[in-house]
């Protein structure tokens, strides 16, 4: 009986096979590495996990890539940073509204008093009409104390105070005598 395929050629279709499937699975390996290697640096800036990751999926290749699927961090940093700049986008949007301190509806900016409850929200400066802040006790804009606060009542006192005990004097002008005197020295 003859035979269609000789051993000695099965022998070497089997050596190819056997190399073939071989780098096949050399280059997954490699391939594993790469992308955990890819990954992990995509999620955390830490030198050591990154080392540790790469050594788990080294030495166990499959099952060490799904311990490190299971415990990799859910969010790259990428993720992680456009969350942090929408939140800080929220925020800013948030505080640049302004409320409301008795009822917390949002008012606009030129506003002296809530519409809806009545409350002031700021006050004018009876020297060049800024409108002010009401815990504010200067007008910033043109350096004038604002009335009743407790520190035009105080400086005012102290002013009057000073006023009273302070003998002003005219300055004494020198006689003609004195200036020629100094003129000829």
């Amino acid at each position: 009986m003859e035979t269609f395929i000789d051993l000695d050629s099965l022998g070497d279709i089997f050596v190819y096979l056997s190399t073939f499937f071989g780098a096949f699975v050399a280059a997954l390996w490699l391939s594993l590495l790469f992308w955990t290697y890819r990954d992990v640096r995509s999620r955390t800036r830490d030198r050591i996990i990154h080392i540790l990751v790469i050594l788990l999926v080294a030495l166990l290749n499959l099952p060490g890539l799904l311990i490190y699927l299971i415990l990799r961090p859910k969010v790259t940093l990428y993720e992680a940073y456009q969350r942090t700049l929408e939140e800080e986008a929220l925020l800013s949007e948030i505080e640049s509204k302004k409320v409301c301190p008795g009822c917390g509806s949002t008012i606009q900016f030129l506003w002296q008093v809530c519409p809806y409850c009545h409350t002031r929200i700021q006050k004018v400066c009876a020297q060049c009409g800024q409108l002010l802040e009401l815990p504010w006790q200067i007008c910033p804009y043109c350096a004038t104390p604002v009335h009743g606060s407790p520190h035009t009542v105080v400086e005012l006192e102290e002013a009057s105070h000073v006023a009273e005990t302070v003998d002003f004097e005219e300055p004494s002008q020198p006689d003609d005598q004195e200036s020629k005197n100094i003129e000829d020295s």
